[in-house]
């Protein structure tokens, strides 16, 4: 089901409410949630806002992981989402999405990049405590 991105539910600056004028209209319709899937890579390619297109990741088995202490980003493979705190349950399925834990084989690490938007998986590995 397609939702509404239009600045008509927004409050104004003094904290008042602002009352739609309108309808929703075509331009303002985002569409669906892309949900990543850990599994074998599997892109698809997705209408953007002037004629640009935006690949969107349905499954993604491999993250750009980069060591912060090292600054070295080198390609390791997803094991499992360990912690989705956008949405439990996204984490009891398995779905990446940006500020997702994942397993790695260098250790869990972070994701901040937008999987289901970018068409990548980019992580900060975390430190280990």
């Amino acid at each position: 089901m397609p939702q509404g991105h239009g600045d008509l539910h927004k409050r104004k600056k003094s904290g008042g409410r602002r009352r739609a004028y309108r309808g929703k209209r075509a331009f303002e319709m985002g569409g669906d949630a892309t949900e990543t899937l850990v599994g074998e890579n599997k892109l698809t390619r997705g209408r953007a806002r002037g004629g640009r297109l935006k690949m969107k990741a349905l499954a993604y088995r491999f993250a750009n992981v980069t060591d912060p202490s090292t600054q070295k980003s080198q390609k390791v493979q997803i094991s499992k989402v360990v912690k989705n705190p956008s949405n439990i349950d996204y984490q009891r399925r398995g779905v990446i999405t940006k500020g997702a834990i994942v397993e790695t084989p260098l250790g869990q690490a972070r994701v901040t990049s937008r999987p289901g938007q970018d068409g990548v998986v980019n992580a900060i590995l975390l430190q280990k405590s």
